[in-house]
């Protein structure tokens, strides 16, 4: 039997840093709908996507000079916490719910420990950054109740 190649079927960023010539919005048009759309709920990996399906913007930064949640930062509409870290605390509360329910779960058990464990690290980045507040701390039995 030939050995087969795996094919390349993701997309690829586009190799220029200038915006595409067919792109006809302007900067004040993206910016306006960005705003929109964090208006609306939409966070900022979907408004990218949203930008690309609907209007056709394959890219934020090469027209406006600068990401999504830099200009959210600029409209002050930026989330109180990082998106990244956001999905995980989703995703570590769902385990942890299920894990009462089932506490002989060992598999879903050792997932909760390594996202935890995510967390702890990607929480040390954040505060390192300026993007969390430095006395933020993840504690998993107050951290689901909401």
């Amino acid at each position: 039997m030939p050995k087969t190649e795996k094919g390349r079927a993701h997309s690829i960023r586009p190799v220029s840093k200038r915006p595409p010539s067919w792109c006809r919005y302007t900067a004040e048009e993206v910016e306006a709908l960005v705003i929109k759309s964090a208006k609306e709920g939409h966070n900022p990996s979907k408004i990218g996507t949203i930008l690309r399906d609907q209007y056709g913007i394959p890219l934020i930064k090469p027209i406006m000079g600068k990401t999504i949640t830099q200009i959210l930062k600029d409209a002050e509409l930026v989330p109180s916490l990082p998106e990244d870290l956001e999905n995980l605390l989703k995703k570590a509360r769902r385990l942890y719910v299920h894990l009462e329910k089932n506490k002989k779960d060992l598999h879903n058990k050792r997932a909760l420990q390594l996202i935890e464990s995510k967390i702890y690290k990607l929480s040390r980045y954040c505060k390192r950054e300026g993007l969390l507040p430095p006395d933020w701390k993840y504690e998993a039995k107050t951290a689901f109740i909401r």
